[in-house]
């Protein structure tokens, strides 16, 4: 048996071993759960009165988290603001609320006075945001809630912009002018998904329940590893990954800590850990996920015509060689540098359309044809970096619709992007090697707990019929 099966049998048999120890975890811990819900509601009537006032108590201390507005004149501020229900940071239960988007063409002033703002409010509003929030940030289909003081007429009280995901801008126009900007409570979450290729990356992972964020994470770090126009049904992969979360909604994926992609009867396994180079990810050997070169130019298309040497050409039609790959994407695509290198061609030709040519090293060479348009202020002997944009998808030259022709050469012989083999990057030092190690464990075992919750999640839906 060869170091690498013997080595893949450890790993499988390390996480066989963290699930089944996470499972009978798991069931001691929803044993004792039961115990506690068994015992707590045997208790007497009492305790339930104990436990509204702690969730009274929690609520207040939500309350004072979340940074309530300063009492403003007239207002009560004695215990009665505790059952006050509040809305970015507002007793709603006074106010009469309106709720609406910016419009095309709307600013500030113009949305102040459509919802009744007095001119020397609007004025001294103005004044006041200086420092505080840039008035010409307010954009159009963003959202707004007015609230109103009832009355004859109602008085427009309060004017709240939602400024983005996690934050937003405070109007006062009560007897203290004022604007704030709030930022919401944001928390960091621990998540696991797994899922099995049935479509594609993008929407098996939204019907997993799983953000659709984490498919761009993932097609990150295993870019140079795993070609995803080649996705296969059947193919999986599970990922322990952290996100930033408000008001329920899922605002990014921060960080992928671990994930294994199988693909084409293989197995790729990735690990996040710093070690202060500006690389996050490594294999199980603490090598680099990140190779020399990215697997495709561009994200999120199809490949409409492979390489071979005898297609016919759909202008010309001509049996002649094809010596790259053809991705098809809308107009307009961003496509990238797949390594560093130099710009040693930019111009037009007449069948390749306009082309840029990027010499990486002594070995290997990069074309891609067809753009629309260059990469802002590109030219021939600029450095690029690896994912640099260096232009955009188009149709430029012999080409019947949308596409990028994208070729390789290798010691001045093309050669078929797909099937190009690419040098990892540096590995971790040995002296990482132990702390990496360790933080690969805390993945795994992570992975483990999660996929032992789920089968307790499983073996009780069963018992309950649910």
């Amino acid at each position: 048996m060869k170091f690498h099966d013997i080595k893949d049998k450890l790993l499988t048999d390390r996480l066989f071993k963290g699930v089944v120890y996470g499972v009978l975890g798991t069931l001691s811990l929803v044993f004792v759960i039961l115990l506690a819900v068994f015992l707590f509601r045997s208790l007497p009537d009492a305790s339930e009165r104990g436990k509204e006032k702690a969730e009274e108590m929690d609520s207040v201390t939500v309350r004072e988290e979340a940074a309530c507005p300063p009492a403003v004149a007239g207002e009560d501020t004695s215990a009665t603001r505790d059952a006050e229900v509040y809305e970015y940071n507002i007793p709603i239960s006074r106010y009469r609320k309106v709720e609406g988007s910016i419009r095309r063409g709307e600013f500030f002033s113009t949305l102040m006075a459509r919802l009744g703002a007095s001119q020397n409010d609007i004025y001294a509003l103005d004044t006041k945001s200086k420092g505080v929030f840039d008035m010409r940030q307010i954009k159009v289909g963003y959202h707004y809630h007015a609230y109103y003081l009832p009355g004859e007429p109602d008085t427009l009280a309060y004017v709240v912009y939602e400024k983005d995901n996690a934050s937003y801008v405070v109007f006062s126009l009560r007897d203290s002018l004022s604007v704030r900007v709030y930022e919401k409570d944001i928390s960091k979450e621990i998540d696991f998904v797994e899922v099995e290729i049935q479509y594609s990356l993008w929407q098996d992972i939204i019907d997993a329940g799983a953000p659709a964020l984490l498919a761009i994470s993932l097609a990150d770090i295993y870019a140079w590893s795993i070609d995803f126009f080649g996705l296969q049904k059947g193919d999986s992969f599970k990922a322990v990954y952290e996100k930033t979360v408000c008001d329920g909604e899922i605002l990014d994926v921060e960080r992928v800590l671990y994930a294994e992609f199988r693909h084409g009867g293989d197995s790729f396994r990735s690990y996040w850990f710093d070690n202060g180079s500006g690389n996050y990810y490594w294999n199980e050997k603490g090598e680099s996920m990140r190779k020399a070169f990215l697997k495709a130019p561009l994200s999120y298309t199809r490949i409409s015509s492979g390489f071979t040497y005898s297609r016919r050409h759909p202008i010309t039609r001509k049996v002649r060689p094809h010596t790259g790959i053809d991705y098809a994407a809308p107009a307009g695509t961003e496509v990238m540098s797949i390594g560093d290198g130099v710009v040693v061609f930019k111009g037009f030709k007449t069948a390749e359309g306009n082309m840029v040519k990027i010499k990486h090293n002594s070995v290997y060479t990069s074309a891609y044809l067809h753009l629309s348009r260059y990469g802002k202020g590109l030219k021939v002997g600029d450095r690029v970096r690896q994912g640099q944009v260096i232009g955009y998808v188009g149709s430029t030259g012999y080409s019947t619709g949308p596409h990028l022709d994208f070729r390789i050469w290798k010691n001045g012989t093309p050669i078929n992007p797909l099937k190009m083999e690419s040098p990892p990057a540096e590995p971790l030092a040995e002296a990482d090697m132990p702390a990496f190690r360790e933080s690969m464990s805390d993945s795994e075992r992570a992975a483990a707990r999660f996929l032992a919750l789920e089968a307790v999640r499983k073996a009780a839906s069963h018992l309950t019929g649910n």
